[in-house]
């Protein structure tokens, strides 16, 4: 009688690990199926070098990089940018404790929107791949519309 409890705790830790495992690949999977997804790490909080990096998924959708954090269950981007209210201030490599923060190979994309910088990360293929996508912009787009 003991060993079947215990099998059965252990089964029951089995599942309490391998279910929401199982949830963030299916989410994971829900949210590269349209495509446009890059790895792309997100400060939330500013303040030392290095500190305040979420690993997260970004997904191009119309004229907004919607992002999501990788382990979340939630259905809603965390952050939505943009691009006609978003513009690069500077890009450049991972300072000190930023290396061991983020992804290998990332570049940091300091931007700036009407809250304040915004600072991404991700990997320098996917950085022109954003900036090609900031720049297409249609034009007129940031223009306010002219009533006739």
């Amino acid at each position: 009688m003991h060993a079947i409890t215990l099998v059965e705790a252990f089964g029951v830790l089995i599942l309490l690990i391998a279910v929401p495992l199982l949830a963030l690949a299916v989410r994971r999977r829900l949210l590269q199926r349209g495509g446009g997804t890059v790895d792309l790490s997100l400060r939330l909080k500013s303040g030392r070098h290095g500190r305040g990096w979420v690993l997260g998924v970004g997904r191009f959708h119309g004229d907004a990089l919607e992002w999501y954090r990788v382990f979340s269950l939630a259905p809603r981007p965390r952050r939505t940018l943009t691009r006609r209210d978003l513009s690069v201030v500077v890009q450049r490599e991972p300072i000190g404790a930023e290396r061991l923060a983020l992804l290998s190979g990332a570049v940091v994309m300091e931007c700036r929107n009407s809250k304040g910088k915004v600072e991404l990360a991700m990997e320098l293929s996917a950085a022109t791949g954003f900036l090609a996508w900031l720049e297409a912009t249609p034009p007129g787009a940031t223009l306010p519309s002219r009533s006739v």
